[in-house]
């Protein structure tokens, strides 16, 4: 079409919109770059970690954290060359990077159940996870292979406290985690141990947390508390444990004397010895000791290193070696007994003696009042001996000698052992005896009796006597019978006699009187009434005594006297 006046050319004009749809690409790029930016901004240095397994590891979802705030992921899980562990290869966040020092420690968390303690029960849910401690300030940087922990450490390194080194011979059931107690409160834990060179004992690492680490003074002592401690004293049966936890994973105690409360801090690396219990412990605190030997011939079963040494019931020392001396010939074996005796255990009485140095001139004074050495029982249930000192009135005289750095004292044989001696000779004695041949006599003796008492000359015997005590009964009454009409008339016939001698010294008298004085007849007549006079007063007594006793004729009179 051409323009022409009649028909004008029309134009239409569209608006321009700009292409919003573009924008969007533009703007997830700029994301993406910003994203990406700031992903290399945050993104830290990879590290390698080495552990046995990878049990509870994921590559990709398997996350580090510190203190609950995520530091890394686990980027890639391979074995290494020689097959014997794994290598985790671990993404860190650039602020994780001044964390990664030598002191960093690195573990996995997952559910633990120990003899102490259960821990990481929140994986069951969320999923195992990596633990970093970053460890001390002080650690150097930039380090990028790691060595991962099996197990977690018992103290972190941000928390409060110090480290004590024990040393003992045997550490007894006490391991990683037992518990360390202060009077019976918890103040810390066990880290580590590790076997001295040469064979010397074992070192113990153990953290005391604060504030009961300012406790810990030089003079300190540590004592083994694990398991179950049975006291059978005057009291009874007694069951002693620390805590539970002690008896299950054994434990460590430990307390300052009072003397030592304001004394310096142990110094930098200082070791404490760790004691086989308190009463050892406390033993330990007494600085002044005196040593002293003994020598034993018999036994001295249930006497062990460590028992006590006691005078009066109290004990002042322990014993600290038990050795045989031992003779081929079987002349003069023996045993001695070594033992050390602290003087601060007793008060000394009197002013002279408090300044006493001179141990040895001490000893030869006691040894002669009679002071010896002795094995009581101190236990019955147990059979455990003590050695004991006690003063022996009148014993024999002996000598006290200087051997070594050791003072020797006599010994001797104890209450006990002496009897039991005394009762061992009896029993030989005994033994000794013909029995057998006594016991074989004393049943043919038997035999003989059982045979007379049961022989038929016995029978017949005691058979004739029982007729001949029958007979002897009959004649006695037969011969009472008699009697005693006779026995009744006496008394009718001394009574007529007595009545005869009146009527003549009646007749006596007249006569006398007709001849006027004394005659023969008279004096005649007189003696004649005076027999008379006898013989009726016989015939009475007689009578009466036959009348009571009608027996006498057979048996006589009693007494054999006339009347």
């Amino acid at each position: 079409m051409t323009d022409t006046p009649d028909h004008p050319h029309a134009e239409i004009h569209l608006p321009r919109i700009p292409r919003l749809i573009w924008l969007i690409p533009a703007i997830a790029i700029l994301l993406a770059a910003y994203l990406g930016w700031q992903a290399l901004s945050e993104r830290g240095p990879a590290i390698t970690v080495a552990w046995r397994s990878a049990d509870g590891l994921q590559a990709g979802q398997t996350k580090v954290k510190h203190k609950a705030v995520e530091l890394g992921v686990v980027d890639k899980i391979t074995l290494s060359d020689d097959l014997s562990h794994v290598v985790v290869r671990i993404r860190m966040r650039r602020e994780a990077e001044p964390l990664l020092t030598e002191k960093a420690k690195l573990w996995v968390v997952r559910p633990r159940v120990t003899a102490g303690t259960i821990s990481g029960l929140d994986t069951l849910v969320s999923g195992a996870y990596i633990e970093l401690d970053p460890g001390s300030e002080h650690g150097a940087a930039s380090r990028l292979n790691f060595t991962g922990l099996e197990d977690p450490p018992a103290i972190r390194s941000d928390e409060p406290g110090h480290t004590v080194t024990l040393h003992t011979d045997r550490i007894g059931s006490l391991s990683s985690g037992s518990p360390l107690f202060f009077r019976d409160i918890p103040a810390g834990e066990v880290l580590s141990y590790t076997l001295d060179h040469a064979d010397q004992g074992v070192t113990i690492q153990a953290f005391v947390r604060a504030p009961y680490d300012a406790l810990v003074r030089r003079g300190s002592r540590f004592w083994n508390v694990s398991g179950l401690a049975v006291d059978l004293g005057a009291q009874g049966v007694r069951l002693k444990v620390n805590s539970v936890l002690a008896l299950l994973n054994g434990g460590v105690a430990f307390d300052t004397p009072p003397e030592e409360h304001d004394g310096s801090p142990p110094a930098e690396g200082a070791v404490f010895p760790l004691y086989a219990d308190e009463a050892a412990a406390a033993a330990a605190g007494y600085r002044e000791r005196i040593k002293l030997l003994t020598r034993f011939e018999g036994s001295v079963r249930g006497l062990a290193i460590g028992a006590p040494v006691e005078l009066y019931g109290i004990q002042i020392g322990n014993v600290t070696d038990i050795k045989l001396d031992f003779d081929p010939s079987g002349a003069s074996s023996r045993v001695t007994v070594r033992f050390e005796v602290q003087p601060e255990r007793m008060s000394q009485i009197g002013a002279s003696r408090l300044n006493e140095t001179d141990s040895l001139a001490v000893a030869r004074r006691l040894v002669a009042r009679g002071l010896r050495m002795e094995l009581t029982t101190a236990n019955f249930l147990t059979g455990q001996q003590a050695l004991s000192m006690a003063f022996v009135p009148h014993a024999a005289l002996a000598e006290v000698a200087q051997e070594g750095d050791a003072i020797v004292l006599p010994g001797q044989t104890s209450g006990l052992d002496g009897i039991m001696t005394s009762a061992g000779d009896f029993v030989a004695k005994l033994n000794s005896l013909p029995l057998e041949q006594i016991g074989a006599r004393l049943a043919e003796t038997l035999n003989g009796v059982s045979a007379i008492a049961n022989g038929a000359e016995l029978h017949d015997t005691l058979k004739g006597l029982n007729e001949t005590l029958a007979a002897t009964r009959d004649v006695a009454r037969s011969l009472q019978a008699g009697i005693s009409p006779t026995a009744k008339k006496l008394p009718d016939l001394a009574q007529g006699l007595q009545t005869a001698i009146d009527r003549t010294n009646a007749l006596i008298v007249s006569v006398d009187s007709g001849y006027g004085g004394a005659s023969p007849f008279q004096r005649d007549v007189t003696r004649l009434l005076g027999q008379i006079s006898d013989a009726a007063r016989s015939m009475r007594l007689l009578a009466d005594y036959l009348g009571a006793h009608p027996d006498a004729l057979l048996r006589g009179r009693e007494g054999g006297g006339k009347q």
